[in-house]
């Protein structure tokens, strides 16, 4: 089996993300949804939306974002609304609140681990293809954040959300931290959800992956910690399970003394074992060819 092919290049620039997006070989036809994470209010490390105004506009796509299933700035349309312009995400391009009203779309998972259906925001239906643009970092529940976050947690619904996070116990957003699972079965949850949207494009899909402000937590946490190592490079794959997995290992060969922070954080929480259920689940291969774009 041919291993998945991942690009890397050291600079992060606006100019080496496209760099980055065009050696994938694919160009991302019709309607396209850029996933991006828009920051919770106060989070100082999520990527801007003047950074990667470039990309966005040479793929010609919408931002798209869904409201989360916590207390924030984000858990309502009014509220989110009002954060995308603080952010200036509306500045620059389309940006789309996927989940701005229901109903949701429902994706069907028959081979899911846990989860047997996925609740996504209803207007990811008018895209044809996708751009995951995900800021690599720590997660506080997850262990990391990537690519496989994005496709699961990033687009779904609040009420998606709440149905990740319980493993399938509920969608009742009110019920969310009564209902917390086992670790790894919320983990294998992310994976099925992951699959649903792989599966709904089609492959019509590339990821991009930018390890800068690499914080032990998420950009959902508006009072998040600094940045723990300093910056990696930006990765682009087909492959959303192979461009987590080159992460994941750059961080781990790094001699950035800062890594072990991370790497607590990651194992504390289990935080592999999203890549091994989604591999599993036929998303992608955690096997694949590290291709440095500065050695072409």
């Amino acid at each position: 089996m041919e291993k998945s092919k991942v690009y890397f290049i050291k600079d992060i620039t606006p100019e080496n993300i496209i760099k980055a997006y065009e050696a994938v070989g694919k160009k991302l036809e019709g309607k396209v949804a850029v996933k991006m994470h828009s920051g919770e209010q106060g989070n100082q490390n999520y990527l801007r939306p003047e950074f990667v105004q470039d990309v966005v506009k040479h793929v010609n796509g919408t931002v798209v974002e869904c409201n989360t299933a916590y207390e924030g700035a984000r858990n309502s349309t009014e509220k989110h609304r009002k954060l995308i312009e603080e952010h200036e995400w509306n500045k620059y391009f389309p940006f789309d609140l996927l989940d701005a009203e229901g109903p949701d779309m429902e994706l069907d998972i028959p081979n899911g681990k846990i989860l047997k259906k996925n609740y996504v925001g209803k207007n990811l239906a008018n895209y044809d293809s996708l751009l995951v643009l995900s800021h690599f970092k720590g997660h506080a529940m997850g262990g990391y954040g990537g690519a496989l976050k994005q496709l699961s947690i990033g687009c779904a619904s609040s009420a998606g959300k709440t149905l990740i996070h319980t493993a399938g116990k509920t969608d009742d957003q009110t019920k969310l931290f009564g209902n917390l699972p086992e670790q790894d079965h919320f983990l294998e949850a992310m994976a099925d959800a992951a699959s649903s949207v792989v599966d709904y494009f089609k492959g019509n899909a590339v990821y991009i992956n930018v390890m800068k402000n690499i914080s032990i937590d998420c950009d959902c946490d508006g009072n998040a910690s600094a940045p723990c190592m300093k910056d990696i490079g930006i990765l682009a794959s087909l492959d959303p399970v192979a461009v987590d997995q080159a992460c994941l290992d750059l961080v781990y060969n790094s001699t950035d003394p800062g890594k072990d922070k991370l790497i607590e954080r990651i194992e504390s929480l289990h935080g592999v074992h999203t890549v091994e259920a989604a591999a599993e689940l036929g998303v992608g291969s955690r096997e694949y060819e590290l291709i440095d774009l500065d050695e072409m």
